[in-house]
């Protein structure tokens, strides 16, 4: 595709935006596309909404994403799908099925990963790991220490994928679950500082790995404006760098694209939340250049 033509057809759509220090005249050369597909907080919301719901009538549901997903893939083979957790407690299927059937149904959505959230210890610790063989998808949290408990050794900090040629690094960070979560629940899960560690990370994946795309899956919270200086994604965007794009989750928030923040180097990066019960679906094309220049432009799709 010719730069011109490709510039011409992207905007058309949505704003495209230089990651890093790039803007749109040093994008040049052949382009590759790789599509980052993203949910959050589903929370066990396995069925649609009906027509009589107040907020969102005859949206979300597993089948509906499921459709969505799979046509998207049809156009660009070079998708990953990732959720950036609270999978668990909501409807009346995780009391009964404890986790087993949204694990089962994303793994035939045929996610990728997903971190985890503190819903996700509501049957404890015990109850998550009794379920991980139904789950397709690898667990992804770098700040949580499972070394004392049952899920040591099923849950990495980070996975590296290649996609048409493209290094992409994903790490994952949770929530503090002091004062969240009953201590019996997480039991000897240690929590780590998630800014710190998510800066050790992205220096493992963009410096050693040499990735050509570091995502954070996080579920730390968009913003906390009554607490400015909790960990949340805003703050953990401005006080790291390395990191392209934050996949948030745990406060809910529907962003209608990516919030656009600069890192500590003034380098632009990507916030991307897409609220809860599986009603948006959070779809970020990137664009590579043949010197592995990035651009990138998203939207929130409703289901």
């Amino acid at each position: 595709m010719k730069r011109r033509d490709f510039l011409q057809q992207s905007l058309a759509a949505t704003t495209l935006i230089g990651l890093g220090g790039l803007g749109l005249q040093s994008f040049t050369g052949t382009t590759k596309k790789i599509t980052i597909l993203h949910t959050n907080d589903v929370h066990s919301h396995i069925d649609p909404f009906g027509p009589e719901d107040g907020r969102n009538p005859n949206k979300g549901g597993v089948a509906r994403r499921a459709g969505l997903i799979a046509s998207i893939r049809q156009e660009n083979p070079n998708t990953l799908l990732f959720d950036a957790g609270d999978i668990f407690q909501g409807t009346p299927y995780f009391n009964y099925y404890g986790g087993e059937l949204e694990f089962k149904l994303m793994s035939m959505l045929k996610y990728d990963a997903a971190t985890i959230g503190n819903h996700d210890f509501d049957n404890g610790v015990d109850g998550l790991f009794a379920q991980l063989p139904h789950a397709k998808f690898d667990f992804i949290c770098a700040n949580y220490d499972f070394t004392n408990t049952v899920m040591d050794g099923h849950v990495k900090p980070y996975k590296i994928y290649m996609v048409d040629g493209v290094k992409i690094g994903v790490f994952g960070l949770g929530v503090e679950l002091d004062g969240l979560v009953d201590k019996k629940m997480y039991k000897e899960t240690v929590y780590l500082n998630p800014i710190e560690i998510a800066q050790d990370m992205s220096d493992l994946l963009a410096k050693k790995e040499k990735c050509d795309l570091v995502i954070c899956l996080s579920h730390i919270g968009y913003q906390y404006k009554d607490y400015p200086n909790r960990p949340s994604d805003l703050n953990l965007a401005k006080a790291t760098e390395g990191i392209d794009l934050i996949i948030g989750g745990h406060t809910h928030t529907f962003l209608d694209k990516p919030t656009v923040v600069k890192n500590r180097l003034g380098h632009k990066m990507l916030v991307n939340q897409v609220g809860c019960y599986g009603i948006n679906l959070g779809r970020i094309d990137f664009y590579f250049d043949s010197g592995k220049n990035k651009l990138a432009k998203g939207v929130s799709i409703v289901v």
